[in-house]
């Protein structure tokens, strides 16, 4: 039987490709995991601590609801907040519809496409705009929760989860 500690001294042995950002050392976690759970490819769910810590250590993601015309995914930067995914938006695009309380998911994911390992989260939630003044006064003044969009962008969109799901992915070549 494969121990953690065998797998992990192997790992160390070839290279490992991991990504630049604070989720690289869940992403080498969750690989070890599925090595040593599955031995072989394919995916294994993340522990809702790991789901937790990588929404925290990333800032952009996309959300998705069934919109007037259809589905729709666009991508936005967020910052977790006091439980929520939150993120700022125009009073005038197409993403203002969520200021009514709607039914979304929201993901952010990350996969190296070269050693075939990466990692993926789920939020299912419902979306409504913030309105309290307390919350968008600490909101105004939060690091990292600036829109990438130029424009007016003064509405706060947040998500309260309902689910938070995450999974890990390796490829049957990372083997």
């Amino acid at each position: 039987m494969t121990s953690v500690s065998n797998i992990e001294e192997a790992a160390l042995d070839r290279p490992v490709r991991t990504f630049a950002s604070s989720a690289g050392a869940v992403l080498r976690h969750a690989e070890l995991m599925t090595s040593a759970e599955s031995g072989s490819s394919g995916f294994h769910p993340l522990t809702a601590r790991q789901c937790e810590d990588l929404l925290a250590s990333q800032r952009a993601g996309r959300v998705a609801w069934n919109a007037a015309d259809g589905p729709l995914v666009l991508p936005v930067t967020y910052r977790m907040y006091t439980g929520e995914v939150v993120f700022r938006t125009s009073p005038y695009g197409v993403l203002s519809q969520l200021v009514e309380p709607t039914n979304v998911a929201f993901e952010i994911d990350e996969v190296d496409q070269e050693s075939g390992v990466g990692w993926s989260v789920v939020v299912r939630g419902r979306a409504r705009a913030v309105t309290h003044a307390d919350d968008l006064a600490k909101l105004w003044v939060m690091d990292g929760l600036v829109p990438w969009a130029t424009g007016t962008r003064n509405l706060f969109v947040g998500i309260t989860p309902h689910s938070i799901s995450g999974r890990a992915v390796k490829a049957p070549f990372a083997d």
